[in-house]
């Protein structure tokens, strides 16, 4: 995810945790606050565990909302990630931020049209490309 679309101040923060709007699920809590622009934050604390798993569910986070930045409507977002989210596979999490988006009626297109978090095809089913050509 770019830099421009992160909230990175503290302050920031606290003004999403004092006047946003909270939605939650199991592994996940998505506060929403009214702004000019659209604004990502994530927040995972030092009970989801060590640094490494704390990155990692960041990193996990991040790839997940990354689909959804040109179809949410604008707004400072902070996504806290509960403990429970260290055991958390990636397609439930992706499911659970979908699911907050839809519930905070973020999104700015039908919820049945969203996009999916979906990895590249690599072999003979992917079209051809400069990488895998037959030669």
């Amino acid at each position: 995810m770019e830099r421009r679309y992160r909230l990175q101040k503290n302050k920031a923060f606290q003004y999403v945790y004092h006047r946003g709007k909270s939605a939650a699920c199991r592994d996940l809590v998505m506060l929403l606050a009214k702004g000019r622009g659209m604004k990502v934050g994530f927040s995972v604390s030092k009970k989801v565990g060590n640094a490494v798993t704390r990155n990692k569910v960041k990193r996990r986070l991040r790839e997940c909302f990354r689909p959804y930045l040109g179809d949410v409507k604008s707004g400072l977002y902070v996504i806290v990630a509960r403990p429970s989210a260290a055991e958390a596979t990636f397609q439930s999490l992706a499911r659970d931020v979908r699911y907050l988006l839809k519930k905070h009626n973020a999104l700015n297109y039908a919820p049945d049209a969203a996009p999916t978090p979906a990895k590249a095809k690599k072999g003979a089913d992917a079209p051809a490309t400069e990488g895998n050509r037959a030669r």
